[in-house]
């Protein structure tokens, strides 16, 4: 039997010295959207940028594995190769440097070599289209002066060029109204396929209004201490987090399932 496509394996992560993750298990195959939910400052975002390699975030325990090989050791660069992406929940601005020229870079980096002009163009604007985004987008410098809805977009955008395997989407609904969180669902549904796995971290059902998780979870106090279905998002909207027993917090079972 082959090894799950992702699992965080009791993964401890500190930042200058203070443990923020305390022993997060998660299992992620391909195929499959998860949703990582939790009050401000449980360890979500944490997560996310820990298994992207950030080095403000220190891996003291644990494994981070894709595909059965531990990611935990190697640099941001390295683990992008290999097909993890980070949606950010604040993009950053890029000024002097434009859309088109930036996603070329990106794109040369992840595949080794330029994807021919008017393929890269084709494309491009194909998803553009699809995002909702005006051609003259493209040679704007990357998120100088965008609004918030912009800046998503361009995110998804991103994913959609990069083509990445495990995509990390750190509050992609932040600051979204409800026409610009449509069209951002909307292109992370199309990028889904059976290759693919998503972890999702949101605060709101709304997002997931749109893109319906195969798993939820709930993460208090840098644990996932609570896993279902689709429904567990309603219940948390419906009932907050107070329901969560001290005895549940103390817990940290493994999320999501093994490759059958």
């Amino acid at each position: 039997m082959s090894p799950p496509f992702f699992v965080a394996e009791d993964l401890h992560v500190a930042i200058e010295g203070k443990e923020i993750l305390k022993g997060v298990d998660l299992v992620i195959n391909t195929g499959e959207i998860h949703a990582l939910m939790g009050r401000n400052g449980a360890g979500k975002s944490t997560l996310t940028h820990a298994l992207m390699g950030h080095p403000k975030y220190e891996i003291t325990r644990g494994r981070i594995l894709l595909n059965g090989e531990d990611l935990a050791t190697l640099p941001p660069e390295e683990r992008a190769h290999k097909g993890l992406f980070l949606a950010f929940q604040y993009p950053t601005a890029i000024p002097g440097v434009s859309v088109v020229n930036f996603l070329r870079a990106a794109l040369k980096a992840r595949r080794g070599a330029d994807m021919p002009i008017k393929e890269f163009r084709t494309t491009l604007f194909a998803e553009m289209d699809r995002l909702g985004m005006e051609k003259q987008f493209a040679s704007r410098y990357v998120n100088d002066g965008f609004s918030g809805g912009e800046k998503k977009r361009l995110e998804i955008l991103q994913m959609a060029m990069l083509q990445p395997t495990l995509c990390l989407l750190d509050e992609t609904d932040s600051g979204l109204d409800i026409d610009a969180l449509k069209i951002v669902a909307e292109g992370v549904n199309h990028y889904m396929n059976p290759n693919v796995g998503v972890l999702l971290v949101t605060h709101y059902q709304r997002l997931l209004n749109y893109i319906t998780p195969h798993f939820v979870h709930v993460m208090i106090d840098g644990r996932i201490v609570q896993s279902g279905g689709a429904e567990l998002a309603l219940q948390l909207e419906a009932q907050g987090y107070d329901w969560l027993t001290p005895q549940l917090r103390d817990q940290s079972p493994v999320a999501g399932r093994q490759s059958q």
